[in-house]
């Protein structure tokens, strides 16, 4: 009990001290935790890109990136011909340029696509995609910015094309594209017979094991992984993943540093007491205790105010208009729980050197301290 009343009494003597230190690791942890969720969430939506309606994944073996990646129309038909498999969509993905917007991402789909056949139709008919080949249907999103109507023409590139419809997704990227026939798409984009992606369903998901043995053994230059062998397994995920706790690890390093010189200000300040504490019978690791403790409370009430930040913060970018569909403000207990305890660990190590500092102090001479 008088360890706890001696750090709340050091910890409210310098209010603006104590508070200032509170302030850095929470700012350290809502980054880490803002920056940490919009990456992981941009991994989940364009995961369910590739997983919509699917539970398997072809694509070209050892590609950096599926925009680069070529899987033959051929394969598809014969995979979907498989009595294993319940469908089996070739998807072209590209990258399309507008006046005023130099990067529209393309999907190039087939009718019968979840993308299509599943989506919200705010104008048009679902019915009519892929009956005329220069016609295109627009994410909600990508209608908006691109100031395109259903019967308007719409300049891609050095092609144009008729919107025949509007189309509202969940996922971000795919409200913000547009949607081709994927013949179109394979003309568009120079990729005739060839498709980035196939996505299969199975009609049992325990056949998974032999699908891929066959897909190896029959299609030795492409390879099948189901939905989260290939979120752990695509390079550039596991980029983003790194990427975000590296940004997020820096942000708490700071709030570390911010906690390390609190405590030593505040050792330096309170020679004399230390000196005191030691005279009435406190030992070394006591006083070593007290600067701990006061670390850890400091770093858990930043850890907890960051929380309550980032959340509000990834809460307000999500209902912004623009970033509606893009910002996943779910956020995994596990990935909170991470935080905090990071935090928390970051904040007790910055105490280390103060502690050990106080540690060492001699009662005789702190107490001819200056």
């Amino acid at each position: 009990m008088i360890f706890l009343k001696l750090i709340a009494t050091n910890l409210l003597r310098h209010r603006i001290r104590s508070l200032i230190s509170v302030s850095g690791v929470a700012f350290s942890v809502a980054a880490m935790l803002t920056v940490v969720s919009i990456l992981q969430g941009a991994v989940g939506m364009f995961s369910n890109i590739l997983s919509n309606d699917s539970q398997i994944i072809v694509f070209e073996r050892d590609v950096s990136d599926l925009f680069f990646s070529s899987v033959p129309l051929q394969a598809a038909k014969q995979i979907g011909a498989w009595p294993m498999v319940a469908h089996a969509n070739a998807v072209l993905f590209g990258v399309v340029s507008s006046a005023g917007h130099p990067i529209v991402t393309c999907f190039g789909v087939e009718p019968e696509d979840a993308r299509i056949r599943k989506a919200a139709w705010l104008a048009g008919d679902h019915a009519g995609f892929a009956r005329n080949p220069d016609d295109i249907v627009l994410g909600q999103r990508a209608a908006e910015f691109l100031s395109a109507t259903v019967g308007s023409r719409l300049q891609l590139g050095h092609s144009s094309f008729r919107v025949m419809g509007v189309v509202k997704t969940a996922n971000g990227f795919e409200d913000g594209g547009v949607f081709m026939p994927l013949a179109t798409a394979q003309k568009f984009f120079h990729k005739e017979d060839a498709s980035s992606v196939i996505t299969i369903k199975l009609r049992n998901r325990s056949d998974a094991p032999a699908f891929r043995r066959a897909v190896q053994a029959r299609f030795p230059d492409l390879m099948a992984l189901d939905d989260a062998a290939f979120g752990r397994a695509y390079s550039q995920f596991r980029i983003l993943k790194a990427t975000a706790w590296a940004v997020g690890g820096c942000g708490l390093l700071l709030g570390g540093l911010g906690v390390a010189n609190t405590m030593i200000m505040s050792v330096f300040t309170r020679i004399r007491e230390i000196a005191i504490l030691r005279v009435n019978g406190f030992s070394h690791w006591q006083v070593g205790g007290v600067i701990f403790g006061e670390a850890a409370a400091v770093s858990l009430c930043g850890a907890i105010a960051g929380l309550l930040v980032g959340v509000i913060f990834l809460y307000t970018l999500k209902s912004l208009p623009a970033l509606d569909g893009y910002i996943d403000p779910s956020i995994h207990p596990l990935l909170m729980l991470a935080v905090l305890l990071l935090a928390l660990l970051t904040g007790v190590a910055g105490a280390f050197y103060p502690a050990l500092y106080a540690m060492r102090v001699r009662a005789a001479e702190a107490l001819r301290f200056e």
